[in-house]
């Protein structure tokens, strides 16, 4: 099966498999492409939230469990920017409606870059290497965010208002399509490219997969690895809020066990891709992202578990997942 794959375009087809499988399992031709609209943008913003996890995870060998927390503070931060932007959010002019956005996406990731400094300084630099101890403390740092959250927001659930361009659906034929699920989806392959190009094409690229190969040669040249990683730890923080805050407008109704709910799919999205490699955790999130929304149609009962199902399913074929960077 390895075999065939490879030959074929290797894993990066089993996304358009498990479409075409679907394809003739739903049978309507409208139904299906609403759902893969719907399940590709749920992947993008899955892999907004995970990206940055796999990269601390693969590259700095950090088991960061309170990385939902970063998730849940960008959905908030996110959701009052735009809850004091009202009347540019609903305003006719699109100019507006792109000016709120852009402070609310901003603001959540200007937010995860400063909380993640801290993160790293206070609560993982003294774990580091010690995977039992950056479990414990990581865990307890979200709870931590969990009860700020709930004492600054409280805890009853919060509208999240989006702009009126990002409102409403395109309609082609019998097929509806969301807009905001399009941002969603154009945005998480915008930011995917940029990442792509850094670690693969730039000078701080090669640095950062050279420390994690051998960081004392590396150190011996001169270069600061620790600080690379410190970078590295802010981008994947900034990169979790963002993806909280568009998360926080794909639901429109968020509460403070966010992060908690979401931190079981981000961590299967990482496993499923492998270890460090950006283009694993967007396979691995469009896949989830797919088959949550086609089980969720051809077997409600069975949605639940779905992720769970594809996760053992990718490893027990490919025990270091799809592509992994690291072992």
């Amino acid at each position: 099966m390895n075999a065939t794959l490879e030959r074929f375009g290797g894993v990066n087809l089993l996304p358009l498999a498990v479409a075409a499988v679907a394809f003739v399992l739903i049978g309507a031709p409208s139904s299906w492409v609403t759902l893969t609209v719907a399940g590709l943008a749920m992947g993008m913003m899955v892999f907004l939230m995970a990206s940055g996890l796999s990269l601390v995870f693969g590259l700095m060998d950090v088991l960061n469990f309170g990385h939902s927390a970063f998730v849940s503070l960008g959905a908030f931060i996110a959701a009052s920017v735009l809850a004091a932007l009202g009347g540019w959010l609903g305003s006719p002019s699109v100019l507006m409606n792109v000016a709120a956005l852009a402070a609310a996406l901003g603001a959540a990731m200007l937010f995860g870059l400063l909380a993640g400094l801290f993160f790293e300084k206070v609560i993982i630099k003294p774990v580091y290497a010690d995977h039992l101890r950056q479990i414990l403390i990581t865990m307890g740092a979200l709870i931590v965010v969990e009860e700020a959250i709930l004492a600054i927001w409280g805890g009853t659930p919060i509208t999240v208002p989006r702009p009126a361009f990002l409102e409403g659906a395109w309609i082609i034929g019998d097929v509806s399509i969301e807009i905001y699920r399009a941002f969603a989806f154009a945005l998480g392959l915008i930011v995917f490219g940029g990442l792509y190009w850094v670690l693969n094409r730039t000078r701080l690229g090669l640095l950062i997969r050279a420390g994690v190969e051998n960081r004392e040669m590396v150190e011996a040249l001169g270069f600061r690895i620790d600080r690379l990683f410190v970078g590295v730890f802010m981008l994947g923080s900034a990169l979790a809020a963002l993806g909280g805050a568009m998360w926080a407008g794909y639901q429109t109704l968020i509460t403070p066990a966010l992060g908690a709910e979401m931190m079981i799919v981000v961590f299967i999205v990482v496993i499923i891709g492998g270890l460090g490699s950006i283009e694993g955790t967007l396979l691995g999130a469009l896949m989830v992202g797919l088959v949550a929304n086609y089980v969720g149609f051809l077997a409600p009962k069975l949605s639940l578990a779905s992720n769970m199902i594809l996760m053992m399913i990718i490893l027990m074929w490919r025990p270091s997942g799809l592509r992994p960077a690291v072992k």
